[in-house]
């Protein structure tokens, strides 16, 4: 079965600005955030703001439009979002743990953790919508429902100052 994403000339607009990252906004912390997800263009960017543009990328990427990414609909948005990183400098964050062990002895195993990712900074947005962040229930599914909701989970970690928007005062080294 092959999947095509559903692209219409709006959505391939928002997909491209999506994926397209400045070099000069790798110099600015969240300009290229803010340019992408304020909707209005007031320079802020709301929870109804951030809710609306996931729900514009799941579509994208919703090949079969039945609401549900699956694993094959989340490697295509995967390949795209990390290439995407990749061919503008941003690093691609693995899922590699650094934890303490507890036992005794000498053991040299390697460590597979999965960290939790709060001030996940100018790519919070993008790993938060990991197929790994976005599956809320584990069942190797991702819902339009659990897409949307992700927003809920990771906008209140990203906004330092707590006023409720985004604005390029939250990206960055704290």
């Amino acid at each position: 079965m092959e999947l095509t994403m559903h692209v219409s000339k709006p959505l391939s607009v928002i997909l491209l600005t999506f994926l397209s990252v400045p070099a000069f906004a790798q110099q600015q912390p969240g300009l290229h955030f803010i340019e992408n997800w304020d909707l209005n263009e007031d320079g802020v960017v709301t929870v109804e703001e951030a809710r609306e543009r996931r729900g514009d990328i799941f579509t994208t990427f919703d090949a079969d439009e039945d609401d549900v990414l699956t694993a094959e609909e989340y490697v295509m948005f995967d390949e795209a979002r990390e290439a995407d990183m990749k061919e503008n400098g941003y690093a691609v964050m693995g899922g590699q743990g650094q934890g303490k062990g507890q036992g005794k002895g000498q053991g040299q195993g390697k460590g597979q953790g999965q960290g939790k990712r709060s001030g996940m900074g100018e790519h919070g947005a993008a790993m938060a919508m990991t197929r790994q962040n976005a599956d809320l229930d584990g069942d190797g599914r991702v819902t339009r429902a659990e897409f949307l909701s992700g927003v809920d989970l990771w906008f209140p970690t990203q906004d330092r100052n707590g006023d409720g928007v985004l604005t390029q005062d939250d990206f960055g080294r704290r």
